[in-house]
């Protein structure tokens, strides 16, 4: 969850009201965002709640509960972070009033009450909870601590709960589960009211109802409802299928919010480390913490090595706190921030401050996307070309009807001054104000940002599939932006499948690697110590036999199986020695350490890293005659030699060394063990290891797709430079040796010590950085950013969330990403696979295309409904296309338009061209509406538009409708103008499939949605002219005028495809405006 206060781990989230922008670039982004549109928003990641709030108050919106349904709810943002802050100083008050209550009871001495027995257990719920709750450590202490507490809870410290099935059902019917009360969410109904909101439509309900009494009043209730009655089903339809469109959207989130929420960890249940979902955890588990975890449920720590807790989501407070004996409880919702332990759970769900927290609060799943916010802009330059136009035609139509020169199908006056009844009068005026409001309803695309939320729905879902879960809406459009992607190594272009191939102890290499007795005893028995001591791995040997089970990282578990084929027993060196303190692992200092205590009271500082950095501290190695001899220079050439061929052949090297320190040095006091640094010079080397990790299958291909793209893969790793150099080769991110040199391949520390100008220079360049703290990758990622870059980035690792948070898009690996890694980013990857990340390209450039599709489909809509209206207004005082006729049209453009085109799959043409990527200081970006779209779209409405105003004004005469009387002709004329309008448009949807090719029915069959909305419009139309004629005012038509109908939307098929033909300049419609503007302007001015 990212709804509360950042700490250095957390990201501080568009949903906790936008957090600093860092870096110059976006502070300049800024400055200029602020003289610029309202909707002219380049990125929504870190925006401020009032650019939020600026660009609403300026969008013309008809339905703004239907409008600004899935964009952030600024009232009710607030009113959370209200409820946060109340639940958070409740909690502090109940704790506060709690311990001065125990400083009263220790000066009476009051003794402690004894735990009331639940069940099988020898403690109850409401015990543990405000024992964790409260932090007491003196009711603690009267249960033993933690061992007293885990007999009474049937635990094995070590091993874990038995987690046999009626174990885990027992446990969670007596202290609950890991689960809390959400809020439902809305139903259909809410849905259906929401579509009523909109003005046009209940304006039309109003216009139906008087016209429905005034029909009633002078023709009877049997033909007299047919006007008020037709416009009032016209409207219900449109908020039906408004509202199920909708809610089926709303499902379609929900299950992604879900699937959001489902954490898995590792609990040790029977002595294995086994996966569960964190709903699955049960007081009782034994939990291990690792950096970037998230702590699952309230507990105590059962033991812990520099366990440092980042409590803000819980606080408020950007504070890491340290965990030890004297400060055991742990709370549900916090972060591991640096260290590792074990928990015993105590309480969960409901029952932590954490789940009351969830359960108190609605999530909103609302966000702003880019393109969300200039479709609102789009929309409201439309509207209120819509407005003036509605407007128009509105005073010209009751001017002509009031003046008495507006006649009906008889050719008499409709409006004689004196003559007409005020019934007739009032009912002829509000058939007039029907058409005008109808046309607003045509005019304003009210569905048009809503198809961006349609369209990002339908891809998130299919990302699923592909192995990508959508964190933030945005990313996905984002992601179609990109122009290059920093990628890690393991695991994203690697398989992550390690093992050791190759070693080199006893100052010789070992063949083969795993053959334990080419080492002497001294050397084997202190790197079997270092291996089992010095992980966060383990092994697991089943009673029953079978294969052993080894758990931890990738490089953790090559090591510890090398260890186990060189004669280590997990058990008994564990069991052998204590560890006295932990260094872990770190990605700035590329190493990890542990002190041990033998039983003879020796102590052992063990170290394990990047090979080239843990040698460097090596004074002296073991020689294959078992003497601790010193490092001679010819040795150190030897060893420097063997990492290099060995990362020339792409294996990970790790060294393995050793100090042994005088027991009289080591803190005995916990607070000064804590702030001990762990001795790393003087090392004896004992072993340097080679570990493979093969490139994933496709890998190559997925980097080519990108490049061919115009999107640059950068491999930022922290292996070594060489390890980088060769995997790079192999996946094609460099091309040969010949593009292997600075700065193409630069390392880390040489990238650091740039100025940022510099950086700045030769960011573009960098294809490999080797040797990379995540701080390096932090200034690549903001180099490129201000170069103009939409960066993606992948990261694991706790110390990856700055880079993730500072990029465009940061992609969180599924698989060996931390919590906290996971919750700075925007895209899950669920496979830790680069192809993956290709597709989620591939869909966010889909997203974009379907926009532009829906987009060229709807203004042709518009443009050609708009004009044939108004001219028809104008010229005759009447219009070709009634309230119902249009309604119908509407809801094809809107819903049904936007269902057809926005769930487009993507296809290989989206890969064949640039990305769209982002202003960048004076340039523009790529405008919503590219010229090859007004060209599609002109060439449309005017053929559509000339076409039926044609049929307008000389359709009695080509139609061969002479012969019948006037009233019958003009509604027939009507009907086929009806007919034919509609037709163009669904003949024009599939133009509108591909804007730029002229096949436009390429893999139209693989779209069953596509086919299908079609098909139903064209069923539905045929029902409209051919049974609904009262309903529509139409009449039935006979066979040669539905060819006649047909030919003419026929016609837009080939008049695309020669359109199309037709160049367009490079230069975007708005700019050569703008210059234009700019010029006169500048002439004026000089």
């Amino acid at each position: 969850m990212s709804l509360f206060k950042g700490s250095p781990y957390r990201r501080q989230d568009l949903e906790a009201g936008g957090g600093r922008r860092s870096g110059g670039f976006d502070d300049d982004d800024d400055a200029g965002e602020a003289s610029s549109g309202p909707f002219d928003i380049g990125s929504t990641k870190h925006i401020p709640i009032e650019r939020l709030r600026r660009w609403r108050q300026a969008a013309l919106v008809l339905n703004a509960s239907r409008r600004f349904r899935y964009t952030l709810d600024l009232k009710k943002e607030e009113d959370r972070k209200q409820t946060i802050r109340k639940i958070r100083a409740h909690a502090q008050v109940i704790r506060a009033a709690y311990l001065f209550k125990e400083a009263g009871d220790q000066a009476n001495g009051t003794p402690l009450s004894l735990p009331i027995p639940s069940g099988d257990y020898g403690i109850g719920q409401d015990v543990l909870a405000s024992m964790t709750r409260d932090h007491d450590t003196n009711a603690l202490q009267q249960y033993n601590g933690v061992k007293g507490l885990s007999e009474l809870l049937k635990t094995n410290l070590e091993k874990g709960i038995h987690g046999d099935d009626d174990d885990l059902i027992r446990r969670k019917n007596i202290f609950g589960s890991n689960t809390y009360p959400r809020k439902k969410g809305r139903s259909f109904w809410m849905f259906l009211w929401e579509a009523w909101q909109d003005l046009t439509l209940i304006i039309l309900m109003v216009a139906a109802v008087a016209s429905l009494a005034l029909g009633i009043k002078t023709e009877g209730i049997k033909e007299g409802w047919y006007d008020g009655g037709s416009i009032a089903f016209a409207v219900i339809l449109v908020i039906v299928v408004t509202a199920i469109s909708d809610y089926r959207q709303s499902l379609q989130f929900q299950s992604l919010n879900d699937e959001k929420r489902n954490i898995h960890m590792e609990v040790i249940r029977g002595g294995r480390r086994v996966e569960v979902s964190i709903f699955d955890i049960v007081v009782g588990d034994v939990v291990p913490l690792n950096i970037g975890n998230q702590v699952p449920a309230d507990g105590i720590l059962i033991l812990g090595h520099s366990l440092s807790i980042d409590e803000s989501s819980m606080t408020g407070e950007s504070k890491i706190v340290h965990k030890d004996s004297r400060a055991p409880f742990l709370m549900a919702g916090c972060k591991v921030a640096d260290g590792s332990g074990t928990m015993l759970v105590t309480s969960v769900g409901i029952n932590t401050e954490w789940g009351l927290l969830m359960a108190s609060i609605s999530e909103d799943t609302g966000e702003e996307t880019p393109l969300q916010v200039r479709l609102n802009g789009v929309a409201t330059f439309i509207g209120i070309v819509g407005l003036l136009v509605a407007l128009a035609v509105l005073v010209v139509l009751l001017a002509r009807y009031f003046t008495g020169h507006t006649e009906n199908s008889e050719e008499t006056k409709k409006f004689i001054r004196g003559k007409t009844s005020v019934s007739d009068a009032v009912d002829g005026a509000i058939k007039i104000v029907t058409v005008a409001v109808t046309i607003v309803v045509v005019a304003v695309p009210e569905g048009l940002p809503l198809a961006v939320t349609l369209t990002l729905a339908y891809s998130m879902r299919k990302m699923m599939a592909d192995k990508a879960l959508v964190r933030r809406l945005s990313a996905c459009e984002t992601m179609g932006s990109s122009t290059t992607i920093c990628s890690d190594k393991t695991g994203t272009l690697t398989l992550n499948q390690m093992t050791v191939v190759e070693a080199y102890a006893g100052g010789r290499k070992i063949k083969p690697p795993d053959k334990g007795s080419l080492l002497s005893s001294m050397l084997s028995s202190l790197l079997i110590e270092g291996i089992a001591q010095n992980t966060t791995g383990s092994v697991f040997i089943p009673e029953s036999g079978g294969d052993v089970e080894v758990s931890g990282s990738p490089t953790e578990k090559a090591i510890l199986n090398w260890g186990i084929k060189i004669g280590m027993d997990f058990e008994a060196v564990r069991s052998g020695s204590s560890i006295l303190y932990v260094f872990p692992f770190n990605s700035e200092k590329k190493r990890g350490g542990v002190a041990v205590q033998l039983p003879d009271s020796q102590v052992h500082v063990h170290w394990k890293g990047a090979a080239e950095i843990v040698l460097a501290s090596c004074t002296r190695y073991i020689n294959e005659n078992d003497n601790v001899v010193p490092m001679t220079e010819d040795k150190v050439i030897f060893f420097k030699k063997a990492i290099e061929d060995m990362a020339a052949s792409s294996l990970r090297c790790v060294a393995i060394a050793y100090r042994s320190y005088e027991i009289e040095k080591v803190p005995t006091d916990e607070e000064q063990l804590a702030q001990w640094v762990l001795p790393e010079d003087d090392l004896v080397l004992l072993a340097i290891v080679g570990i493979k990790d093969p490139c994933r299958p496709g890998v190559r291909e997925a980097v080519q797709l990108c490049q061919k793209a115009g999107v640059k893969v950068r491999m930022v790793t922290g292996d070594n430079l060489q390890t980088a150099k060769a995997i790079a080769l192999e996946c094609g991110i460099l091309g040969s040796d010949a593009d292997a040199t600075e700065p193409n391949l630069i390392e880390g520390k040489s990238f650091r010590a740039l100025s940022e100008s510099q950086r700045q220079e030769i960011a573009d360049k960098i294809s490999v950085m080797g040797r990379s703290s995540p701080n390096d990758k932090l200034l690549l990622v903001q180099a490129l950013k201000r170069k103009g870059h939409v960066v993606a980035v992948t990261g694991d690792g706790t110390n990856d969330a700055p880079a993730l948070h500072e990029a465009d898009i940061g992609l969180a690996m599924g698989i060996q990403g931390t919590e906290v890694a996971k919750e700075s980013s925007d895209i899950i990857i669920l496979d830790d696979n680069f192809a993956s990340v290709v597709k989620v390209v591939r869909w966010g450039r889909s997203v974009y295309a379907n926009i532009q599709k829906f987009i060229q489909f709807q203004l042709t809509v518009n443009v050609a409904a708009l004009i044939i209206n108004v001219v028809a207004a104008v010229s005759s005082g009447n219009v070709p296309l009634n309230a119902v006729q249009l309604l119908w049209v509407n809801l094809i453009m809107d819903t049904l338009g936007a269902l057809a085109l926005a769930t487009e799959p993507p296809t290989d043409h989206l890969m064949h061209r640039p990305p769209v990527g982002r202003r960048v200081f004076n340039q523009l970006m790529e405008p919503l509406i590219t010229n090859i779209m007004w060209r599609n779209l002109l060439i449309q409405a005017l053929y559509q538009v000339s076409v039926l105003l044609v049929l307008n004004f000389r359709g009695r005469s080509i139609l061969n409708l002479e012969h019948k009387t006037l009233p019958a002709a003009s509604k027939e004329k009507n009907t086929v103008i009806f007919n034919a309008f509609v037709l163009c448009q669904i003949f024009n949807e599939f133009n509108a499939r591909k804007p730029d090719e002229v096949n436009v029915f390429k893999g139209v069959t693989t779209n069953r949605l596509f086919m299908g909305i079609v098909g139903i419009t064209l069923a539905l139309q045929i029902v409209i002219i051919e049974f609904l004629g009262k309903f529509t005012s139409t009449v039935r038509l006979n066979w040669p005028l539905w060819i006649v109908c047909a030919v003419i939307g026929f016609i837009s098929w080939p008049l695309a495809a020669i359109g199309k033909l037709i160049p367009v300049p490079k230069t975007p419609l708005g700019e050569f405006f703008t210059r234009k503007f700019r010029r006169k302007q500048d002439s004026q001015n000089s």
